[in-house]
């Protein structure tokens, strides 16, 4: 990786002027921070998920009903997608008013925190309903804290990168994702071999607690990472704008919306990563627990290396069609992994499993911070990104507990069973189709240019 596309030196890349603010970007320094960031950022947050669909469940929630405790604990993993447009709304204000640099490294702090304090809970066994309380409380504080993280990471990294490639180095963002969703199941993939004792009362902790080392490495990285050339452009021009708020829905409403509309993507992530693992090692299927989080293990592990080949095509083919791939293609995966789950087998699984989240879903997943950012100006960026993405992912979250009451016998909007799930993943994957399919195609767009109203063509 490098800091500058082969030929562009930094005051002649596509879209920066030289001796502009624009050209003295780092691409490559940014790119690191927010992968590393966003990798320790998503360990926390995704621990949560395996914890949730192996072991909350029984501590946390009464396990004298297993179905309804099930259902009770998936839908808290949901409450922190519930939290992040609340999040949203803040920290995107402050982002675009303050910098993108303050909320990269808050929300690596919150986030540590709280992680680290959910591991010292004490279960419903030793306090009753507050346990369930104070882990529903927590939750919310990790929802509010990624809330800010991607949006903040993309943004740092978009306004960093020479314009030709702003696919490819805003990428990393979730390449970093994808990396902390590795080290989340590897945490657990020990915890989970464990005797069912140790299992349900230290042994789940283990992966919460080492958020503490999360946070300060974090801290450490970020903290040491420029502001942005474009945002310190807009600050020396005396144009940053004192409410980001009401500049993004009075110029970029449509925008915001598409984005939401694009982000309910993410559904076919949390079905794959908790809804799919809950099931395939339930009582009705019977797969095993570690064998199941290596599926995510050698899925994300592909995805690694997909998520980068996706971003430099779509710099090469523009945006739209690369993330067309994704979501036409994801929700037909889904189906066939769910059918794999329910064959099982396990090779048959693993095959699926790693086309459906490490190649197909990658298309979508590698290229939308570039695709969505480049929606927005530099004035309202971090907010209309955070705010679109994380109401879309709210929605997203909550197809967990969704999808948990369509496989229940009384079922869900006339759906049931795992296909009644994969129909409930493909209705919201064509709804992200479509908002993708009628935006306007970005990847050429000079950085300076972007989030403007393109002027009409001369008429002949």
């Amino acid at each position: 990786m490098t800091d500058n596309a082969p030929g562009n030196s930094p005051g002649n890349s596509p879209g920066n002027s030289p001796g502009s603010p624009l050209g003295r970007g780092t691409p490559r320094k940014a790119a690191i921070a927010a992968w590393i960031g966003s990798a320790l950022e998503y360990y926390d947050f995704f621990i949560y998920g395996s914890a949730a669909a192996l072991i909350f469940g029984r501590v946390f929630f009464d396990d004298s009903d297993p179905a309804t405790a099930t259902l009770q604990s998936l839908a808290s993993f949901g409450v922190a997608y519930a939290a992040r447009p609340v999040g949203a709304f803040f920290l995107g204000h402050v982002g675009d008013r303050f910098g993108r640099k303050k909320i990269m490294v808050f929300t690596l702090v919150l986030m540590g925190l709280s992680t680290f304090l959910i591991g010292c809970l004490p279960t419903r066994d030793q306090i009753g309903g507050a346990a369930p309380v104070l882990l529903v409380l927590l939750r919310i504080m990790q929802g509010l804290s990624a809330a800010g993280e991607q949006a903040s990471a993309n943004s740092m990294t978009l306004e960093h990168s020479p314009a030709d490639r702003r696919g490819y180095f805003t990428s990393f963002t979730l390449n970093g994702t994808q990396f902390g969703q590795i080290l989340a199941t590897f945490a657990f993939i020990p915890v989970a071999a464990l005797p069912e004792e140790q299992l349900l009362t230290w042994g789940w902790r283990v992966p919460f607690w080492l958020s503490v080392a999360v946070a300060v490495a974090g801290w450490i990285i970020r903290r040491r990472l420029e502001e942005t050339p474009a945002f310190e452009e807009e600050v020396a021009a005396g144009t940053v704008p004192r409410m980001p708020l009401a500049v993004l829905f009075r110029d970029h409403w449509s925008s915001v919306l598409r984005v939401v509309c694009a982000a309910l993507i993410a559904t076919v992530s949390t079905i794959f990563t908790v809804w799919a693992l809950n099931y395939a090692t339930s009582d009705e299927i019977g797969l095993d627990n570690a064998t199941m989080l290596w599926v995510g293990v050698a899925a994300n592990a592909v995805a690694l290396v997909a998520i980068p080949l996706w971003a430099r095509l779509s710099d090469r083919i523009g945006r739209k069609p690369v993330f067309l791939i994704g979501a036409v293609g994801s929700p037909i995966m889904i189906f066939a992994y769910l059918a794999a789950i329910n064959s099982g087998s396990y090779p048959l699984v693993f095959l699926v499993g790693i086309l459906t989240l490490g190649v197909v879903y990658s298309a979508s997943n590698g290229i939308w911070p570039a695709l969505y950012g480049e929606m927005f100006s530099t004035r309202v960026r971090l907010s209309g990104m955070a705010i679109g993405t994380q109401i879309g992912f709210a929605i997203a979250g909550f197809a967990v507990a969704s999808a948990a009451g369509i496989v229940s016998p009384d079922g869900w909007l006339g759906l049931q069973g795992w296909t009644g799930v994969g129909v409930f993943t493909a209705i919201l994957c064509a709804i992200s189709a479509v908002a993708v399919a009628t935006a306007r195609e970005t990847y050429r767009v000079p950085t300076e240019e972007l989030g403007r109203t393109p002027a009409p063509a001369p008429a002949r």
